[in-house]
């Protein structure tokens, strides 16, 4: 479900006096990425841990239009000009004041709060979601990753076969998003809830699609090589009121983003997902820069597929009122059947045509 309200007015707007000035000060450089806000004390756990435990949500980024490559006319450009942030701003007021709105059956009072949002932080004027490299767009692929793109298989490859489960991706079998893709905001600009656990010693996130991670902190202890997780082997530790989480042995094969980004083209577009190699790996950081505000950054390795690491920098707000319900991809799901006797049905069809020919 979507972010409802922000907080309380006169919270709002002590916010956005501090976030707009945060803004302006990033904006003297257009390619500066700011550092991390660490000023903000979280209380603590009864253990004494900084103290996470909320629902989170970064469906606002999607919302405002926060792609997750940046445009190529936006060049190394981080932030939006004042121009093109006035442009976004109105975008948003509008979809706020439409009463016809898809979402406003979920918030009766149509306190939907987009533009609300982008004036109380500086992620409103955010041209993507990646920070590195520099042009905000995922680095390009190594001869190994171009080949497995070329051969990926899933429903986004019209032209290919699919005659069993095995030509389609762990997203069109309802297993995964990906990783670190499970982490980040949707396309579709909603299910992006995460709702954070903690117990002495663990952290746990249940996301609101597909999957939850059990995070060990300060236990030592790598999986062997051979043994594979659809999220990974996660290992999380403290440096000070910082989660830091260190990922590895993430199973191989299939999307990195989940369809979040295609290669060459916008996140809407219906390209093949990108691959996952055998060494892929990923170093998280989430820090609390306020009371409802996460920033959350994953930094992901894959040398099979990609010539260098790539950056993603977002923020989760805490949303008390946002509901988390059972994702049931698989009950009723008769998709990947339909896929597989549909495309067999069509490759009969074709062959009986070239047949008679």
């Amino acid at each position: 479900m979507r972010f409802r309200d922000l907080t309380a007015s006169i919270a709002v707007v002590a916010l956005a006096a501090a976030a707009g000035a945060a803004g302006k000060a990033a904006r003297k450089d257009l390619t500066a990425v700011p550092p991390v806000a660490t000023k903000y004390v979280p209380k603590r756990t009864p253990w004494g841990d900084p103290d996470f435990r909320a629902t989170w949500s970064g469906d606002n980024l999607a919302r405002a239009g926060v792609e997750f490559e940046r445009p190529k006319e936006q060049g190394e450009r981080l932030w939006l000009t004042d121009e093109e942030y006035a442009k976004r701003l109105e975008a948003a007021r509008k979809s706020d004041a439409d009463k016809d709105d898809v979402n406003a059956h979920l918030m009766p009072d149509n306190t939907i709060g987009l533009a609300t949002w982008m004036q109380s932080t500086p992620f409103g004027r955010r041209t993507s979601m990646i920070v590195s490299p520099a042009d905000g767009r995922l680095p390009p692929l190594t001869p190994r990753g171009e080949a497995l793109f070329k051969a990926g298989r899933d429903s986004w490859n019209k032209g290919q076969p699919i005659d069993w489960v095995s030509d389609l991706d762990a997203l069109d079998r309802c297993i995964t998003r990906g990783f670190p893709a499970a982490m980040l905001p949707t396309d579709r600009d909603n299910d992006s809830g995460i709702r954070v656990f903690q117990a002495p010693g663990y952290v746990v996130f249940q996301l609101e699609v597909l999957g939850t991670r059990i995070v060990p902190i300060g236990k030592s202890g790598a999986w062997p090589d051979a043994v594979r997780g659809w999220l990974g082997q996660s290992r999380g530790h403290w440096e000070g009121n910082t989660l830091v989480i260190e990922t590895a042995n993430i199973h191989p094969g299939d999307s990195a983003d989940g369809n979040a980004a295609k290669r060459g083209a916008s996140p809407s577009s219906s390209n093949p997902t990108l691959p996952t190699g055998n060494k892929a790996s990923a170093v998280e950081r989430l820090t609390m820069t306020g009371p409802r505000t996460m920033l959350y950054q994953v930094t992901y390795s894959d040398p099979d597929v990609f010539t260098a690491p790539w950056t993603v920098q977002v923020e989760w707000q805490r949303d008390d009122k946002y509901q988390i319900y059972e994702f049931a991809c698989h009950e009723g799901n008769v998709q990947v059947r339909t896929m597989i006797t549909a495309s067999r049905a069509q490759r009969a069809k074709d062959a009986v045509a070239i047949a008679a020919k």
